[in-house]
């Protein structure tokens, strides 16, 4: 996993390629209309039942923006919102708070909505000790939010991007000349760079499980992906202790506590950030 400092960097990447984005030489609407020492209130009003995410990232827009802004917060990341709550209240310079509206919903109505379906999968893996992981199926440049959001939605970060944990896929396998292949030379690799990074391996059959567990001791968890419910249970009886387990592969709401119940450990789905419908979700001058 990355660090909080990398995270941190992160984040404020998001931010400040944002406001370039879309403020770039200035909000000419807002200039042509408001006189600058003008200033407002507004509110956050939630259209759309869910689970409320991103007011702390919004406090970090608006601080980017103009740090004299003053956020006053009636609900917190991670809260169930109903449509008519109001989330927060933001007052200051009306040009700044006009400035950082779009950034400030369209982060805040994307990891609502991440963190909303993130909940449902946790409730429905609620009485299994299985826990569901997102993936790198994110939003180019703006991952860390995305990532964030599922944490405040109950489930936990897969690997952040390919430098902070080994993942051996079928095409890794496939160009390397089989699983012996690449896992003795991802070993060698480790030991020469002095790197201390876990490695997963991706297991197509149950043939291929038998290959990775001669390899054990250097594998943290195996990537049962495209497996069928009971070929799921042969694995995870097949690998005993020996490994973490993980299920991949079209996993949905419905399906995913059956597999949760195979036994395995995790439960990865991309669905979590890439096949999701914003939260409603508006900021009024009041």
């Amino acid at each position: 996993m990355i660090s909080e400092e990398r995270f941190k960097e992160e984040l404020e990447t998001i931010i400040a390629n944002a406001i370039k984005e879309d403020i770039g030489s200035g909000d000419h609407s807002g200039m042509a209309c408001i006189e600058r020492h003008v200033k407002g209130k507004a509110r956050l009003l939630v259209k759309e039942d869910g689970v409320l995410a991103g007011v702390n990232a919004a406090e970090a827009i608006f601080n980017k923006i103009d740090d004299e802004l003053i956020i006053e917060k009636h609900i917190h990341d991670g809260q169930r919102i109903v449509h008519g709550d109001v989330a927060f209240f933001v007052s200051g310079k009306s040009h700044s708070i006009l400035e950082a509206e779009r950034i400030v919903l369209n982060t805040m109505q994307r990891m609502s909505a991440i963190a909303t379906k993130t909940r449902k999968f946790v409730s429905a893996l609620e009485d299994t000790p299985a826990q569901i992981l997102d993936t790198r199926k994110t939003t180019p440049g703006f991952r860390a939010m995305e990532k964030w959001a599922v944490k405040i939605g109950g489930g936990v970060n897969h690997r952040y991007g390919l430098y902070d944990m080994i993942m051996l896929k079928d095409n890794h396998i496939d160009f390397c000349g089989g699983i012996d292949k690449a896992l003795e030379k991802t070993i060698a690799y480790l030991t020469k760079n002095k790197l201390d990074l876990n490695i997963v391996v991706e297991a197509r059959d149950l043939k291929e499980i038998a290959e990775i567990l001669e390899y054990h001791k250097h594998v943290e968890r195996i990537l049962l992906d495209n497996f069928t419910y009971e070929k799921t249970e042969e694995a995870v009886k097949m690998i005993g202790s020996n490994c973490q387990t993980e299920s991949s592969g079209g996993i949905t709401l419905e399906t995913a506590p059956k597999y949760a119940n195979c036994g395995v450990d995790f439960i990865s789905s991309g669905a979590l950030t890439h096949s999701v419908c914003n939260l409603d979700l508006s900021l009024k001058a009041l």
